[in-house]
């Protein structure tokens, strides 16, 4: 059971959560100035993942993320999963697919950032601060959690999204 408090502050959890999703998207495809500055802006030829991938210096996906970054399969991919996560978590509908999807980008962008080396492959100090918990772990749990509470159903379209004759026969997309 939740309160009507709760269910608020889900709501609000969910809105803001799913706008860091979006918001990601947006400066990266139009290069809005604050982490993409408009020349490297997807939609002027610029990578969503090269300078993040390109710049991985630790842990067991180095070679991986280096081999990959600026792939336009790897920036396809990466683009629309924000997107969609983003705009799923804002409007509250497919929220157990978004929580999937999103913790997986979360997850995965933890190992690319692995908390756990504390030096480099040049054997410099990584900066982590803390040997395994960071943000990106933090909003696979968020996620997990706004799917499992049906947050979606206060100020959002969850109830209306679980309606759908198609929903309904596949529950895993509620």
């Amino acid at each position: 059971m939740l309160t009507t408090a709760a269910a608020r502050a889900l709501a609000v959890l969910r809105v803001s959560t799913g706008f860091v999703f979006l918001w990601a998207f947006l400066d990266k495809t139009f290069g809005l100035g604050y982490a993409t500055p408009g020349e490297r802006a997807w939609i002027n030829g610029g990578s969503p993942t090269k300078g993040f991938l390109s710049h991985v210096e630790v842990g067991p996906v180095q070679s991986l993320a280096h081999s990959i970054a600026g792939a336009w399969w790897a920036d396809t991919l990466f683009m629309l999963g924000m997107a969609a996560v983003g705009v799923a978590l804002i409007a509250g509908v497919g929220l157990r697919v978004a929580a999937g999807a999103g913790s997986l980008i979360m997850v995965m962008m933890w190992a690319a950032e692995f908390p756990l080396d504390r030096f480099t492959a040049a054997g410099e100090a990584s900066g982590s601060t803390n040997p395994f918990m960071d943000y990106h772990l933090i909003y696979a749990v968020v996620l997990v959690i706004l799917a499992l509470t049906y947050a979606g159903h206060t100020w959002g379209l969850g109830r209306l999204w679980a309606r759908l004759p198609f929903v309904r026969r596949n529950r895993w997309m509620i």
